[in-house]
């Protein structure tokens, strides 16, 4: 992740979590729920806590990283849970977890970076085991107001992910911004499953 994204993070944490932290956005975290193995998850990019604290209290695992200090102070006091700060290129555990919950984070990501991030997240992952990831919808990559993102369709990111021979699509599907006001923007939402 670029840097002066951590550093938009660090310095808009506040106003960040106040228009994240009470989105609900349970249909989504129950279908990753539903689709899990196991009870082990890591919330990869975990922002203001919120998806943590729901798994927590649905009786999961939970390991959650952030790449902001300030991100993982309040997450850490939010969800009663030691939020680790790491970047995601330092993910290195091997066959450990049975989900990895990666919402609207590695989107922060250059290509030839996420490339490299989601061969971590298989090795990471259990053998059939779970990644949900969601992106901005379409076909820019750059930085917009003052992070980096790297944009997909459904065709783009099927192409960026077709070399990637330990994970497979399961499913996709496209939303629209569940934050007040925002409801113009659509996210391509995509689960994977190692095998």
């Amino acid at each position: 992740m670029k840097n002066k994204t951590l550093d938009y993070y660090n310095h808009h944490a506040q106003s960040f979590i106040s228009t994240t932290v009470s989105v609900n956005f349970k249909p989504v975290q129950d279908k990753f729920i539903h689709a899990l193995n196991g009870p082990k998850v890591l919330d990869f990019g975990c922002g203001s806590g919120r998806d943590t604290k729901y798994f927590l209290e649905s009786g999961l695992q939970v390991t959650a990283v952030d790449g902001s200090e300030e991100m993982c102070r309040y997450a850490s006091e939010f969800t009663g849970i030691q939020v680790q700060n790491m970047l995601f290129q330092d993910l290195d555990a091997q066959n450990l977890y049975d989900g990895i919950w990666a919402c609207s984070s590695i989107l922060h990501l250059p290509k030839n970076e996420l490339h490299v991030v989601l061969l971590k997240m298989a090795d990471a992952l259990r053998d059939d085991g779970i990644i949900y990831t969601s992106f901005k919808y379409g076909d820019f990559e750059g930085e917009r107001n003052g992070r980096y993102f790297t944009d997909f369709t459904m065709e783009t990111f099927t192409d960026f992910i077709k070399d990637l021979e330990k994970i497979r699509m399961e499913t996709y599907w496209i939303t629209t911004d569940v934050r007040p006001g925002r409801g113009e923007e659509k996210w391509l939402n995509v689960m994977l499953r190692k095998h």
